[in-house]
């Protein structure tokens, strides 16, 4: 690939202003952090099944957990970082546990026609989920630059895109996004891979599934290159301390900020009461988000719930 202003041939990185965090900050948050317990199975009410299609300038949205969606539009059926496992974690006895099981089971989730993979971290990225959904649907997968290699032990031969690539799945266009995060799977391959969101575009509807992100001019940005989304799907959690974690996650009133920088039509935030990585309450994300979010359609869904919305 070829150096650029996120790429420097080696390694990847946020344009400036660049703000990371390095091992020592992390190991300042770990020693003075004050993390607020977490139920041990937060509520899950049951929801009706995801409906089996759309019609024309509809769009399905069901929320899994975390950042898994299935987004049905009229052209194709669309899963995004599915993460079905106990643990977003290297290994299953140890590492975040999911505070509530997925609103869809694995074993239910219907045949996607694509699947979106924004990052390597374990919470994104887990390769156990997708290796059983390899096995039944053999699906295509699109990942940002340098993610495929992680894949290619299922069997997986991932699209990879750089930001403002695009490629065609069918009748679904995907075009990749900026979003200022990082990236590692072990201690020696930090930012070794991109990280992003993508933009869906079928007959006329736009859908954005933004992955983590800190705030920036890029939310602007992909609204004044792309076109203001229907329907935004924006992470609002694991967002405290607010000194270790603006630079990669954004809080709920960020959120709203960039609801409004892309000029969306509608939010649905994610990200949020399914594993705890970081010191707020389970329902921290919500509470603020109904305090930050004014007049804005920002809202979010139960983990298993549906909203067929008419575009």
């Amino acid at each position: 690939l070829m150096a650029s202003d996120h790429f420097d041939g080696q390694r990847y990185f946020n344009p400036a202003p660049e703000a990371a965090r390095g091992i020592a900050d992390m190991a300042k948050w770990r020693r003075e952090g004050r993390p607020t317990p977490w139920p041990r199975q937060g509520p899950n009410p049951a929801y009706e099944p995801p409906p089996a299609a759309v019609p024309a300038r509809f769009a399905a949205i069901t929320f899994i957990g975390h950042a898994t969606f299935l987004v049905r539009l009229p052209g194709g059926l669309i899963l995004t970082d599915p993460q079905f496992s106990q643990r977003c974690s290297p290994v299953q006895w140890a590492g975040p546990r999911r505070a509530r099981a997925p609103g869809v089971a694995l074993r239910d989730i219907p045949r996607p026609d694509l699947v979106l993979l924004t990052h390597n971290h374990y919470d994104h990225m887990d390769l156990p989920s997708l290796r059983t959904l390899q096995r039944r649907f053999a699906m295509p997968v699109v990942t940002l630059s340098g993610n495929a290699k992680h894949l290619r032990g299922l069997g997986i031969r991932a699209t990879e895109l750089d930001w403002w690539d695009a490629t065609l799945v069918g009748a679904l266009r995907i075009t990749a996004t900026p979003a200022r995060h990082f990236s590692a799977r072990t201690p020696f391959d930090r930012n070794r891979a991109l990280w992003g969101g993508f933009m869906i575009q079928n007959d006329g509807i736009s859908v954005l599934f933004a992955g983590d992100s800190g705030m920036g001019a890029h939310w602007r940005e992909i609204g004044r290159r792309l076109g203001a989304p229907d329907i935004a799907l924006l992470p609002i959690g694991a967002y405290e301390p607010r000194w270790f974690m603006a630079p990669v996650h954004m809080n709920p009133a960020e959120a709203v900020q960039a609801h409004h920088d892309l000029g969306a039509k509608r939010s649905i935030g994610m990200h949020f009461g399914t594993f705890q990585l970081t010191d707020e309450a389970i329902d921290a994300p919500l509470l603020a988000l109904a305090q930050a979010r004014g007049d804005a359609a920002f809202s979010t869904l139960g983990f298993g719930e549906t909203a067929v919305i008419p575009l």
